[in-house]
Order: C-alpha cells, then structure tokens, then sequence
C-alpha cells in the first residue's frame, strides 16, 4: 500500500469491471476508501447483478485496503444522491474523489436508432455524470478543501466514430459539463477534469468489425500505436495522479489517454475568420466562404455509388 491518498474517500463508478476495475483498486492501493459502484449490468445496460462490485471490493480488502459497495443506478437523481451518501456514511463523513466510469453501449446508425437506444445510453453516460457530480458538488462546496472530479469523455464525443450517435452526444456532453463544473467549483479548492480512454474492455469488444475499419480511417487515428494491447489498467495511475494533491493546479483540462501515452488535448480554437461591418449576402458568401474558409476541408464521409 502506499499512501498518496491516504485519508482520502473517493467514489468510481463502474467500478465491477474494466476501466473502472482498475481505478477503484489503483485508488485503494494508494491508500484512499473506496466506493465501489455498479450496477452490475450488461454492456447494453440491461440485467443487474451485485457480484462485480463486491467482487472488487472483496479485492481491495483482500490487499489491505478500505472499501464498500455500491448497485445503485447513476442515471436516476435518488441514484446519484445514493451513491454519495454511502461514501458520507461508511468513512468519514466526508468526500474527496469522485470518478465518473460508469457507461453503456447501444451502437446504431441514426437512421436505424430507436428512441430507447438514445435515452439510455445518455441517460447512463451524461446524466449519470451529472446525478453523482451533482451531489458531490455539495459537499466539495461545503468542505471547499480540494475536491477532485475526474469525468469520462471519449475521442467519439470529439472526433466522431460512425453508428455511434448516442454515444458521442453524451460524451461530447460531457467534456463540455466538465469544463463548466472545472470553473463552477474551482472558487471552492474543486478541481474536474476529463479523460478519453483507449483501452481493450467489454465495451470496446462489442464493435464490429466493419465499423473498426470505418473508424480506423479517421486522420487522428493514424498516430503510432502502443505496443501491446491497451491494457484498461494503464488509465488509472494518471487517475491517481489528478485525484491527488499534486494536481491541485489541473482544472478544465481533456486528456487521452492509452497505454503509456498521456495527451493533453486541446481547446476548439479558431482558424480561419472572414469579417465585415455590415451583414453578409448570400452571393458574397458563395465567393468568399469557400476561398477563405472552408477550402482544404476534408470530408469525413464522401458519397459513395450505391450497393449492388
């Protein structure tokens, strides 16, 4: 055990599996109490199940390490309010670390998505982030002593992946939240930050093939891959790291993350502007719009001829 955390009490949801697996026990293992969330559920988020939160917790104790159990449901607001109230009530009394995890998956074109396939999947995403940072933020304003909310965003909610409508809304949702919470809170000692995750999980190997390869040729795809499989592991140490007080100073901010890559991403900025005093026409636009400003623009899906 070490003790960067030590006296700290953090929450992840998720946490029976994968990405958030990792982060509960790699928090415990730096000496924070840890409440270990999750519903249990498929990837889809249908069923429940207690065994892979207890599972976990029973991990953590096994390594000398604090830590409860969690099944509530983060996409409700008494689910969320739940969540933090086991973490007031089993420790200390107070909270330090929150880290949002929790997700589903429902791929679909949009013209094949249903309206459920749309609700649950930000239901569980940007909302099951707002329901637990909600209350969270509650009492990082009250004990205004460096509260730490890490969200989970995703290079889908930036960039864009195909069939994943749902999906990218919440998370680019979310990385907008964070930001908001980031200046909201930082009065108050709280830091939020976001993290875009590659790592191999339930999730990622529900993908089909063909949308892998439609996915793969996008530009920012293209950079040199890890070596090795991206293990879900390799997310939580840079976790550790903005949950502790070292990071007292990161807020606002988006990284990606994947094996032992660490990125820090960017603000949407501006590239190219054209002004005038008074309003535009229309034919001045179809002259100036595409030599000023939207020329060497790729395409991310040019047509293609019909299926024979």
């Amino acid at each position: 055990m070490a003790d960067t955390l030590t006296g700290k009490v953090a929450i992840v949801t998720g946490a029976g599996r994968g990405i958030g697996r990792g982060i509960a026990m790699a928090l415990a293992a730096e000496g924070a109490k840890v409440v270990v969330n999750d519903l249990g559920g498929a990837v889809d988020g249908t069923g429940a199940s207690t065994s892979p939160a207890d599972d976990v917790v029973a991990e953590i104790k096994a390594a000398g390490g604090e830590a409860v159990a969690n099944y509530d449901s983060v996409a409700t607001m008494e689910g969320g309010e739940n969540i933090v109230k086991t973490a007031l009530d089993s420790f200390t009394g107070r909270l330090d670390i929150v880290v949002t995890v929790a997700g589903i998956l429902r791929d679909r074109m949009v013209f094949n998505m249903t309206e459920e396939e749309w609700d649950d999947v930000l239901d569980v995403h940007l909302k099951g982030t707002f329901t637990v940072c909600k209350f969270a933020s509650i009492v990082f304003r009250q004990q205004r002593d460096g509260g730490r909310i890490i969200t989970f965003a995703s290079e889908s909610g930036l960039f864009g992946n195909t069939g994943q409508a749902n999906y990218a809304a919440a998370k680019s949702g979310i990385a907008g939240f964070t930001k908001v919470v980031a200046k909201e809170l930082g009065r108050y000692g709280a830091t939020a930050n976001s993290i875009c995750p590659r790592a191999a999980s339930r999730m990622t190997a529900t993908v089909p093939d063909v949308a892998r390869q439609m996915r793969s040729d996008r530009p920012e795809d293209r950079a040199p891959a890890p070596q090795g499989p991206m293990d879900p592991d390799d997310i939580a140490p840079f976790v550790c790291y903005l949950a502790s007080d070292m990071a007292a100073e990161v807020n606002g901010q988006t990284f990606l993350i994947y094996g032992g890559n660490i990125e820090l991403l960017s603000l949407p900025r501006r590239v190219r502007t054209i002004f005038k005093t008074d309003q535009w026409t229309l034919d001045e636009l179809k002259e100036l719009v595409p030599q000023r400003i939207t020329h060497g623009l790729p395409n991310p899906s040019p047509p293609q001829p019909p299926r024979q």
